[in-house]
């Protein structure tokens, strides 16, 4: 049985491969799932997606009438997917539940620290051999208020990190994590820690009552001179609302790992193209932004850990056994 793989970067390869040498044939694509690559599908079982895979209705039916029956989606989250199509038209669906939380809140902290020294100015003045230091100048975050959304495993690992950087912890989740109540962080209701936070990081999933999570509203509660880190799910944040509030002149800094709009856009060489995008080639021109391309999870833990999964999924699937992971069981 050859098993078929989609949005397969360079460096996750030869991980698959190992991973699934001695369980089947698996083909590695570098093109992501969409309504013009379903169709190469045909004939197989099993498919594996990434998280910008489309999974829409549409393409789904396409799978369905070309014989495949099992979806494993290499990551956490599955907003790309429409769940009850799937399971209208038979499809088993799985996930990734887990995988190693420090490296999103690592790469969180590396946005954050990015933003707040000025990193990336200051690299780009001294490959011009320009040493001045106007515009360089940080905060310490000692001593200074770090406001969690969402303190899950991601979360946890964030706050840990920023208490030990010596900050104040408020968090903000229907469920508080008894752990972290214990290390210090206060839960507030979420315009508490938006007012108070000098450091505001999120670490939710996207879902309806989730999406603009950060809208016009909350980013106006913000103090000015704030740092906002989303390496979640670019639809937390109302990219509009958040230009609208650069514009202003507001917040010390802001980084983005992801970014509402990034299908069709995030992994891919767009470098000769123009952008079409109006949203992003704003967000991109402000000094104080840093945008990158949805990479917080990518550590050679993370993405082994991804793929082990993936393969217990589909063996999962041959057996008839059924997993945390499965979001729509085989039928």
């Amino acid at each position: 049985m050859e098993i078929l793989a989609f949005g397969v970067q360079a460096d996750e390869r030869p991980l698959i491969e190992r991973a699934f040498r001695g369980h089947g044939d698996i083909r590695c694509l570098d093109v992501f799932l969409n309504l013009d690559t379903a169709p190469i599908t045909a004939g197989h079982e099993i498919i594996s997606t990434s998280v910008n895979a489309d999974l829409g209705v549409g393409v789904l039916e396409i799978l369905a009438a070309g014989g495949t029956r099992m979806v494993a989606q290499r990551s956490t989250g599955f907003n790309n997917v429409d769940l009850a199509a799937a399971g209208r038209l038979g499809l088993t669906v799985a996930r990734v539940s887990s995988y190693s939380p420090y490296s999103v809140a690592e790469f969180a902290w590396a946005l954050t620290m990015a933003v707040n020294r000025r990193i990336v100015r200051a690299s780009t003045r001294t490959r011009d051999f320009d040493f001045r230091l106007d515009g360089l100048m940080g905060r310490d975050l000692h001593g200074r208020t770090a406001g969690v959304l969402g303190t899950g495993k991601i979360g946890e690992a964030f706050a840990r990190i920023a208490h030990g950087f010596g900050m104040r912890l408020l968090g903000w989740d229907v469920t508080e994590n008894p752990a972290l109540r214990d290390l210090g962080m206060t839960y507030v209701p979420k315009e508490r820690l938006l007012a108070e936070s000098d450091l505001v990081s999120l670490h939710v999933p996207l879902m309806p009552e989730t999406r603009h999570l950060i809208d016009a509203r909350a980013l106006k509660a913000m103090r000015d001179d704030a740092i906002l880190v989303n390496s979640s799910r670019g639809g937390l944040v109302d990219t509009a609302a958040l230009v609208g509030e650069l514009r202003a002149g507001r917040f010390t800094g802001v980084g983005l790992d992801v970014y509402e709009a990034e299908a069709g856009l995030f992994f891919l060489d767009k470098s000769l193209e123009p952008i079409a995008d109006d949203m992003l080639a704003r967000l991109v021109t402000f000094p104080n932004v840093l945008v990158t391309s949805h990479q917080a999870y990518y550590t050679e833990d993370a993405v082994t850990q991804i793929v082990g999964a993936t393969l217990e999924n589909v063996l999962d699937y041959r057996a008839g056994r059924r997993s945390e992971n499965v979001l729509v069981p085989r039928s």
